[in-house]
């Protein structure tokens, strides 16, 4: 029996992590994370979670990388925690994976086994075989799974269209030679199906590129992700002929620079490449300056600057600043509060909703539809997605040909099956959503979320207050102290009758033994407070009652 085991990114964008079992072995293809949506306050992100691994990690025997994305390797360290086994995958996604692993103090321990494109590797009964792919970070690949049931085929993200590096094109080749000689199962990137035709190529965002950075009189800016290797190239070469020097701005971004230069992947004239303290040395119209922040995240650099609290950059009136990247759902206020903020500093701000800036790294549907005819599977199972793109993705399989019953539309935690008589979706095993928090990892979960949440919203009352223990007489307060719920010095009153309505339960309470008295008060106090805020103030905020008995 051969099974696939999504333990995240079916349901989602983020968490991608896929198991592979048949017998005693199980491989696992990425381990990624996503980033915390609005109600998970104060959370940095969300790795998926690893029950059923745990409880199987005698049989886990590797871990297969398909490219350098955080939804894709965020959650590594976490894994290896788990199961110690070794991680395989190209150049650069274990170069910037070694930066991560180093951080978390696991390098040293860590087996990274550095793999490529057209090349064969072999976890018994299992062998694996990798295909380039095109996507918005180089060195990514798609996977051919040999097993004793049939072949998975597993694209990982990928488009089609043409690449700005040449080396970095979709294999498609490789992937209709598979498809002539049999596939059990396509497993193909959902993330655009809802966009009809296909993805612009890098070269139409290069040509828009060059021309708003021809056309600046002042220093030009491009934020993008910092994995995105193929386009900082395109600006190199734009730049070139145009005696700019270029300045890369932010660590994420450094990192990535560092290790495509040292893998020979992106190629930076020694002359053009200065250090951000030298800026001042050259007039504004011979500076680029390349920095993180297009998603608006709140310590990243370009995010500093639009804020003026940049160290060493301060943006003027006359800069460009060009947003070369999609804006991600969930951060359109925090990056649109950064286009103002830079507006107000007299830029100008390109972005993709006003120009073609920015090409997704995700398949669009017609791409989707020649990955089918490609590959001609025999079953099909959309991932990497909400459960809308996979449904629609479901019905693109459809369209192209394939069986109803041959499509297997399945979620997190779900098993699918194929054995002789073909393949099902049969039983589930546990997942789960664990939050990191900083240095905590699951210490934070739903009643933490509400508590936080009720914080933020209605803000909190402190009572403090002292007793004597053999006459439950006041000997020190009540102090009401508030914080996010009232001001005051304007709403003293409601304060002042909060500290009697306090007075009216220790004088009721105090007759009771001392033992008791501390537990019986606390509660009465939060519930009278309690209602009393809510008749009030129509407002619940968290009461926290501290009494000392002396």
């Amino acid at each position: 029996m051969l099974k696939l085991i999504p333990l995240g990114g079916l349901g989602e964008i983020g968490l991608n992590m896929m198991l592979v079992e048949y017998g005693d072995t199980i491989i696992i293809i990425d381990a990624g994370l996503m980033f915390p949506e609005d109600y998970m306050l104060g959370v940095d992100y969300v790795i998926p979670g690893m029950e059923y691994i745990r409880a199987n990690k005698a049989r886990v025997a590797g871990i297969i990388l398909t490219h350098a994305h955080e939804d894709h390797i965020g959650a590594l360290p976490y894994l290896l925690r788990e199961v110690n086994v070794p991680v395989y995958g190209t150049g650069f996604t274990l170069g910037l994976l070694r930066h991560k692993l180093d951080e978390h103090g696991l390098l040293a321990a860590s087996c990274l086994s550095e793999i490529a494109p057209r090349k064969k590797i072999t976890i018994p009964p299992f062998e694996i075989e990798f295909i380039r792919v095109n996507h918005s970070v180089v060195d990514g690949v798609g996977l051919a799974i040999s097993t004793p049931v049939g072949r998975i085929v597993h694209t990982g993200d990928f488009k089609l269209s043409a690449a700005n590096i040449a080396e970095m094109n979709t294999d498609a080749a490789r992937f209709e030679q598979l498809g002539e000689e049999g596939v059990l199962v396509l497993l193909s990137d959902s993330t655009n199906v809802e966009k009809e035709g296909t993805t612009i190529s890098d070269e139409v965002v290069g040509q828009t590129l060059e021309t708003i950075i021809t056309k600046s009189a002042g220093r030009v800016f491009v934020a993008l992700f910092a994995s995105n290797v193929a386009r900082i190239q395109q600006v190199v070469d734009i730049i070139k002929s145009k005696n700019r020097k270029i300045v890369f701005n932010g660590r994420s971004i450094e990192l990535s620079v560092k290790t495509a230069i040292d893998l020979n992947m992106l190629h930076i004239p020694d002359n053009m490449r200065i250090d951000i303290s030298d800026i001042d040395d050259y007039p504004p119209e011979e500076i680029l300056i390349m920095t993180t922040g297009s998603q608006g995240e709140p310590m990243s650099a370009l995010t500093r600057m639009s804020a003026g609290m940049h160290k060493h950059i301060q943006v003027e009136k006359g800069d460009m600043v060009i947003l070369s990247s999609k804006f991600i759902p969930g951060n359109e206020k925090a990056i649109a509060k950064i286009i103002n903020n830079l507006f107000r500093k007299g830029a100008d701000v390109i972005y993709e909703k006003i120009s073609a800036i920015h090409v997704s790294g995700h398949a669009f549907r017609d791409e989707l539809k020649t990955m089918i005819n490609l590959t001609m599977p025999d079953y099909f199972m959309p991932v990497h997605g909400e459960y809308r793109h996979l449904f629609h993705h479901a019905q693109l399989a459809e369209e192209v040909g394939i069986p109803k019953d041959h499509i297997l539309l399945a979620e997190n935690g779900q098993i699918i099956e194929f054995d002789h008589h073909g393949g099902r979706i049969n039983g589930t095993v546990p997942t789960s959503r664990i939050l990191v928090d900083g240095k905590g990892i699951g210490d934070v979960g739903r009643s933490v979320l509400k508590e936080r949440r009720l914080l933020s919203e209605e803000g909190l009352v402190v009572v403090t207050l002292a007793i004597d223990e053999e006459t439950g007489f006041v000997v020190y307060g009540p102090e009401i102290t508030s914080r996010g719920f009232v001001f005051e010095s304007e709403t003293g009153h409601i304060i002042e009758d909060a500290k009697c309505v306090v007075l009216e339960i220790i004088e009721e309470v105090s007759i009771l033994e001392p033992s008791h008295r501390i537990e019986v008060m606390r509660k009465k106090i939060h519930r009278a407070l309690r209602e009393y805020f809510t008749f009030t103030m129509k407002r619940r905020p968290v009461i926290l009652p501290f009494i000392l008995q002396v």
